[in-house]
């Protein structure tokens, strides 16, 4: 499928300089996130993923339906204060700022296989603080899944040990 025609480019948004690709014309339309949710789940299946994890917000709308196909749990990665339970936290930078994950500390149990799945990789910075939130908890990363990747900004030069599955590149 070329998913290319369902991502909008949003200048200066969601500040000067950026360049936003919009995901939400692939999401409002059920075939093209239908293709875009089974290739996720295959990768995911093919790497013997035991949970699916995904990170505030835009993680949740693609790894809830694969740990839903595939009938895993799904450990979602909030902001700090929005989770109800002790919380594993993260500090890390984006590409324009700074912000905090936090993570239950018993979602993940020692020996976990994880596929981390978000919509962009662009710097890496959302990424490396899921990873470290899943590995500090015991959780093996078995593979990361993405709608995009950005690849002038380098983010799988920053976690490149990981098999990755990505469906665009710009």
């Amino acid at each position: 499928m070329d998913y290319s025609k369902y991502i909008k480019n949003v200048p200066d948004f969601p500040v000067e300089g950026i360049q936003f690709k919009d995901i939400t014309p692939l999401i409002g339309n059920g075939k093209a996130f239908k293709a875009c949710i089974d290739e996720f789940s295959d990768f995911a299946r093919e790497k013997k993923a035991t949970k699916i994890v995904g990170p505030d917000a835009r993680g949740f709308i693609v790894g809830a339906p694969v740990a839903y196909a595939l009938e895993l749990p799904f450990i979602p990665i909030r902001k700090p204060g929005k989770l109800p339970r002790d919380t594993f936290d993260y500090d890390y930078d984006l590409e324009y700022g700074s912000n905090s994950l936090s993570m239950h500390k018993d979602a993940i149990e020692q020996g976990d296989r994880v596929i981390i799945t978000d919509d962009l990789l662009a710097t890496g910075g959302t990424l490396e603080a899921t990873i470290k939130l899943v590995e500090e908890a015991g959780g093996q990363v078995v593979g990361l899944t993405f709608i995009i990747e950005l690849l002038e900004l380098k983010g799988r030069e920053r976690v490149g040990k990981y098999p990755i599955k990505v469906l665009l590149k710009y």
